[in-house]
């Protein structure tokens, strides 16, 4: 039986913009990817708690994002595994409870470069595919990569949440970086705040 080929697409998602989605879009219509999964990461002991919204409101603005195309879903499966969430764990139980799919990893090409100081990234690479998409300042050489390692050709999106959230805060209009819905959604957090 062939297996459903899915993309583990992990992140803070704090938010989730347009570059994360056009990027899963093409790995879905372009790379044979069937689906692509947007793994929200719970709370990173490298990431200052005040900077990261809610693992609950991240969750949500994907939901909302996602909503309609059939080929991404939303998983909060890290929510629910021991922390430090550590790659290798995630990947192990993810093919303990979904035996059907065939599951690749979807990194940027900047976390290829320090991919070596991954907990078990040896592991990681030899029982694991990998889908490295291309980020501005770390190119790849294809021909160098591991076998279970594939290069997409997919476009670069120059787009971070940091941008996003620092812009949001300085009451600039970016609705067009965001789903309508995740814009509107975040629209109405702000609105609330500002009214207590």
């Amino acid at each position: 039986m062939k297996k459903t080929k899915t993309g583990i697409f992990s992140g803070s998602f704090n938010p989730i913009h347009i570059g994360h989605l056009a990027l899963a879009n093409y790995l879905c219509e372009f790379e044979g990817l069937d689906e692509v999964w947007f793994m929200v990461t719970p709370h990173s002991p490298f990431k200052k708690q005040a900077d990261l919204w809610s693992d609950e409101l991240r969750l949500q603005l994907v939901q909302l994002a996602i909503e309609g195309y059939p080929r991404f879903r939303a998983s909060d499966f890290e929510f629910h595994l021991p922390r430090p969430s550590y790659t290798v764990h995630t990947l192990n139980r993810l093919k303990e409870v979904y035996p059907e799919r065939e599951f690749q990893l979807i990194i940027g090409s900047d976390n290829w470069k320090v991919f070596d100081q991954w907990f078990e990234s040896e592991r990681i690479v030899s029982e694991n595919k990998i889908l490295v998409y291309p980020r501005p300042g770390f190119p790849v050489d294809a021909s160098q990569l591991p076998p279970n390692v594939h290069l997409a050709h997919s476009p670069i999106f120059e787009i971070s949440s940091t941008f996003i959230r620092q812009a949001l805060a300085a009451g600039k209009d970016v609705r067009y970086f965001l789903h309508p819905t995740v814009y509107t959604k975040i629209k109405a957090i702000h609105s609330a705040n500002d009214a207590m």
